[in-house]
């Protein structure tokens, strides 16, 4: 069995993150958390994630910034997770580098196949979790 891959999500609600992992560990990914984006900064070298997850509103670095930050230090895919949908903000998160965005509330299973979705394009996900 390859290795399960590890998703760092970013978001300043520690509930939302410990929700959010657990349904991710269900799903046979292995998870990290941080509380907003300094955080995110150290566990993005301490653990070298295969995909990143990033929420836009948070209260020490704003979503925007704490993506730029994150593009200049991985190629990993980045994926933004929140519930500002109006189309400049989400347009400047692509320009930005984001790979892809996940309107919030959204379903388990949109997010779970745009996880799938980037990870098989990067190659960061075992063949037996690729369908």
């Amino acid at each position: 069995m390859g290795k399960r891959p590890l998703v760092l999500m970013v978001d300043d609600d520690a509930d939302i993150l410990a929700l959010l992992g657990d349904l991710l560990r269900l799903e046979g990914f292995s998870v990290v958390g941080a509380e907003g984006g300094r955080r995110a900064f150290l566990l993005l070298r301490q653990w070298r994630p295969d995909l990143v997850l990033l929420d836009l509103v948070m209260n020490d670095i704003d979503g925007l910034q704490t993506l730029r930050l994150l593009r200049r230090c991985t190629g990993v895919p980045i994926i933004v997770v929140t519930a500002c949908c109006e189309a400049p903000v989400l347009q400047q998160a692509l320009e930005l580098g984001a790979d892809d965005f996940v309107a919030k509330p959204f379903g388990l299973s949109e997010l779970l196949e745009r996880i799938r979705l980037h990870l098989e394009s990067g190659g960061g996900l075992p063949a037996d979790k690729a369908t």
